[in-house]
């Protein structure tokens, strides 16, 4: 069975400190699972080219195609990877309104991994006061270990320079563990419209 994982970057620019994020957590995690031998796909969401859908959405209640697609892409997804910046100690509005057009059971069980960025370390309880919480009230399996990189973490072509290699490490760690949950995750489960309806004959017998 292969596994489909999905990130969701909330970053605003191009590029971005949280597609870089993203990217990297995408990429430990896909290597723990060529270790463990597990067939997969990886794709990357990019929120900022869906800004107006979902605001669309907010307004109308109805989501245009191309966010409908992304949608059920995370709805379906056998793992997530959800990174935010972060703004006045929270996530940014972008990825919350996202989040408020996700549906409210889509993410029951889902393995996610979460990440942050912003341009202090002073920002990174966001991700334990803020986005846990949320993740946690949609009822996914979160990994214990989330991920924060502030600007100082990242070199001039994107790569991690922190002497001691501590984001580095984080990112592989959060990477396996996210892995192993994937590896075990059961999956979607497929929504049966008729599943409440009683046959006929039962009734005829009540």
């Amino acid at each position: 069975m292969t596994r489909h994982l999905v990130a969701l970057s909330a970053g605003l620019s191009q590029p971005s400190s949280s597609r870089l994020l993203a990217d990297r957590l995408l990429a430990a995690t896909s290597a723990a699972l060529d270790e463990r031998g597990v067939a997969h796909t990886t794709e990357v969401v990019e929120l900022r080219d869906l800004a107006r859908d979902v605001t669309d959405m907010l307004l109308t209640g109805f989501a245009p195609p191309r966010l409908a697609d992304v949608l059920e892409k995370v709805r379906t997804a056998d793992g997530l990877v959800a990174v935010t910046p972060i703004f006045s100690g929270s996530y940014s509005g972008l990825f919350k309104s996202f989040m408020d057009v996700v549906d409210p059971d889509a993410l029951r069980g889902v393995p996610v991994l979460l990440g942050a960025t912003a341009g202090t370390p002073r920002h990174s309880l966001a991700l334990e006061h803020a986005l846990r919480p949320l993740f946690s009230y949609l009822r996914a399996d979160v990994v214990g270990t989330a991920v924060f990189a502030a600007t100082d973490d990242w070199g001039a072509n994107g790569s991690t320079y922190d002497s001691a290699g501590r984001l580095q490490s984080r990112i592989d760690r959060a990477g396996s563990e996210l892995a192993t949950k994937v590896e075990h995750y059961a999956g979607a489960a497929e929504d049966d419209p008729f599943g409440d309806v009683v046959p006929f004959a039962e009734q005829l017998g009540r």
